[in-house]
């Protein structure tokens, strides 16, 4: 439940879609973002308040200690050096007993397995694994087990987590039987991890 006064942190904010969304259902939002020309059209574009925006990247960035009950990281962990670093800073920003929300590429995803067994077979040493093949660059992937082992070490637990299929990139024809496959198998392209500090 959203009280009035809660706040919540949008780290990789972009054009601050998401502040906007959270603001409209209640909550004092602020965005963290590294990109100038995002930074500069979401304040001028989509009117974010620049007090509510930092120009900045979350390992240089500093808020106070236990401020926010809810941070978000919408594909943001798998372009950074160091996620688990990210993650143990953004936790002493969060209040005992917030919320982080993360979306991160599945290590687990089907398609990247086929393609990289195709380019295996073909005697290459390409993987899809890289992609998008465009800067920024995904440097990890993620399963559940990233987040189990890094609970272990930091302060929180694992609420709830969740494998999307999303879009399969395969022939069409495929995805009457591929799509049900991943959703069984949590074989889909995105894990959403819900994580509570402890």
């Amino acid at each position: 439940k959203i009280v009035p006064g809660m706040t919540c942190l949008d780290v990789g904010a972009g054009l601050g879609k998401q502040m906007l969304a959270m603001k409209e259902i209640g909550f004092d939002a602020y965005g963290l973002e590294p990109s100038e020309p995002f930074y500069q059209r979401a304040i001028d574009k989509m009117g974010i308040d620049a007090k509510k925006l930092k120009l900045a990247m979350v390992e240089n960035a500093e808020y106070d200690d236990d401020f926010f009950d809810f941070i978000s990281f919408g594909v943001v962990l798998e372009h950074l050096y160091d996620p688990a670093a990210a993650i143990e800073k953004t936790l002493k920003w969060l209040k005992p007993g917030g919320l982080i929300h993360i979306e991160v590429p599945s290590a687990r995803w089907l398609t990247n397995a086929l393609v990289n067994r195709y380019y295996k077979m073909r005697g290459s040493d390409y993987v899809a694994n890289l992609s998008p093949m465009h800067e920024p660059f995904h440097l990890y992937e993620f399963d559940i087990r990233s987040f189990q082992n890094l609970s272990r070490k930091l302060n929180f637990k694992i609420e709830h987590h969740e494998y999307f299929v999303c879009k399969t990139y395969l022939p069409k024809a495929l995805d009457p039987f591929v799509i049900p496959y991943m959703r069984s198998t949590n074989r889909g392209m995105q894990l959403s991890v819900w994580l509570k500090k402890t």
